[in-house]
């Protein structure tokens, strides 16, 4: 029926996914229709989905669908005020379609999970407008210690029809649930189970981004916060999961069933490497035009933070890890000859043009725009900080320098040092912290090597320690230059003295062409000389001279 309506394209089913559906797109907006089996012989119009008896006799895959249009009307009934709950909700919404963290297939959150967040900020604030609770979103879960659940109300045990609600006390593996959003209406479950440690990982990020643009405070600030994520910029290596079919009703059931099982393959990995390897699979697939049976998936991967890339943790070995993701895949139960699926790994520069818009790869202008921008976010209420110290710092070493670069040590040669920092996923580029001193500080930083890496090599780590390396550098270059400054006035104070001949004396004024050795011995003062007397003596002497005296 729907396949006969013009207005309805992409039309797919998907009977096997933990919550049965059709997906479907009407005047271009994408719905997913929902499959409930109730023992009724007829369904009266008048029947209303919020009473309990609705529940008696049905399986698990009917309460989770019905679960979905009682949380709605839950929902309504629990937030203050539902014009602010549906507007704030709407720019909620538009804001993970944009950052690429709707969809709750992939790992991420889907819109019954996005609404129950944004209805917790609505209890917690009732009188703020919108934009206010949208600052106020971000600020509440960046803060937000998960896996402690977000409830909008008591959880409903109902003895009386039995059914399993949502409880790590007693069930065992709701305590493995990463970021657990609870459904206010019977029978009370974690809405979030799809959720991983990667997916979690990245919406974290994207709390905390929205956070210091909410902070910054800026005119351009709303259009900052919408800005599309730069998926294909932000990672060096992919994974590129390529679906075929010899149908086009084929390949939409063999794509629906695939992107389903999308979210095993980033759990698998994450079991098989540790933990180590880390997943961001991209929430929507891509269809080339060039090859109308053929659509693509594709999933960012980068080593964990802190993990050494040499020595106990080398390359990864998921080969085994996408056999089994291929073979759970295969055993499609509606699988006809002719439906494919190929995994490959592929870097950034070998990315297909036809996942960019107009099939045109964006040029090294555009890719540094938009780091630049997901730099200068990132570094929102830190930045200001970093300048001003760097600035402070910068002028007391210039002028430390130039009190120590005196006599022979004037035309000494300056060395720079060059500290290399790697960004993160965000896609911003790479820096280095430059601090130049003096040509006896070259022995100083010997340890510290300049190891030039490409590109994009240069773009796995977060761009947050480069406030780390400046802070340390800048404390490393202060404290050989007080070194210095105490060797000047050990020389002064000795040849203020006079306690050396001249040869000494220039013996010591030759010393700053070489590495200063400074300790506390170097100190040198002049002693008075010391009288002594001895008592014993004054025995001898007579008392007629004492007299005469």
């Amino acid at each position: 029926m729907l396949s006969e309506l013009p207005e309805v394209t992409e039309l797919h089913s998907v009977p096997d996914a933990y919550v049965p559906l059709m997906g479907f797109k009407l005047n271009g907006v994408s719905l997913d229709l929902l499959y409930a089996q109730l023992p009724l012989w007829t369904i009266p119009d008048d029947l209303d989905l919020s009473d309990d008896y609705v529940l008696h006799n049905a399986d698990e895959q009917t309460v989770r669908s019905l679960n979905g249009c009682r949380v709605t009307d839950q929902i309504f009934r629990l937030v203050p005020n539902i014009q602010s709950f549906r507007t704030t909700l709407r720019c909620i919404r538009f804001w993970a379609k944009k950052r690429g963290v709707y969809s709750n297939v992939s790992g991420f959150l889907g819109g019954i999970n996005w609404a129950l967040l944004v209805a917790r900020i609505c209890q917690l604030y009732p009188n703020a407008l919108p934009s206010m609770l949208v600052s106020r979103f971000f600020r509440v879960y960046t803060q937000w210690r998960w896996p402690n659940p977000i409830l909008l109300c008591s959880i409903d045990e109902g003895s009386s029809l039995g059914l399993q609600v949502w409880d790590p006390r007693r069930n065992p593996k709701d305590c493995f649930h990463k970021m657990p959003i609870i459904t206010p209406a019977y029978p009370c479950m974690n809405s979030s189970y799809n959720v991983s440690a990667s997916t979690l990982r990245i919406m974290t990020g994207e709390f905390q981004r929205g956070k210091d643009i909410c902070e910054a405070n800026e005119a351009d600030q709303w259009e900052t916060l919408f800005e599309p994520f730069a998926f294909f910029e932000a990672y060096k290596n992919y994974l590129q999961i390529n679906i075929s079919a010899s149908k086009v009703d084929d390949l939409k059931n063999w794509r629906g069933w695939v992107e389903s099982r999308f979210r095993q393959l980033t759990l698998t990995i994450e079991r098989h490497t540790y933990d180590m390897l880390q997943c961001h699979p991209h929430p929507h697939g891509f269809q080339d035009d060039s090859r109308p049976l053929h659509c693509s998936l594709f999933m960012g991967l980068q080593r964990k933070q802190g993990v050494p890339a040499a020595g106990g943790c080398g390359p990864f070995d998921i080969r085994r890890t996408i056999e089994e993701f291929k073979h759970t895949v295969y055993c499609y139960m509606m699988w006809v000859p002719g439906m494919e699926i190929s995994v490959s790994h592929v870097m950034r520069r070998s990315i297909p043009s036809f996942v960019f818009p107009g099939g045109v790869r964006p040029t090294r202008d555009s890719k540094d725009s938009k780091r630049s921008s997901e730099r200068r976010v990132s570094l929102t209420g830190s930045s200001s900080t970093i300048t001003s110290s760097e600035s402070k710092a910068g002028k007391k070493r210039k002028l430390r320098a130039d009190e120590t670069l005196t006599g022979q040590s004037r035309n000494s040669k300056r060395a720079t040092v060059s500290v290399h920092v790697e960004n993160g996923e965000d896609g911003s580029p790479d820096s280095s912290v430059e601090s130049i001193c003096s040509a006896p500080v070259k022995d100083h930083f010997a340890k510290v090597k300049s190891d030039p890496i490409s590109e994009d090599a240069r773009e796995s780590h977060p761009v947050e320690k480069i406030v780390a390396s400046q802070d340390s550098l800048s404390q490393e270059s202060e404290e050989v230059e007080d070194n210095f400054g105490l060797g000047k006035q050990v020389v002064e104070q000795v040849s203020s003295k006079n306690a050396f001949s001249n040869g000494a004396v220039d013996e010591l004024e030759d010393v700053p062409t070489q590495q200063p050795v400074v300790t506390h011995k170097a100190s040198v003062q002049l002693r008075k000389p010391i009288i002594k007397l001895n008592f014993t003596s004054l025995g001898t002497i007579n008392a007629t001279n004492l007299i005469a005296c």
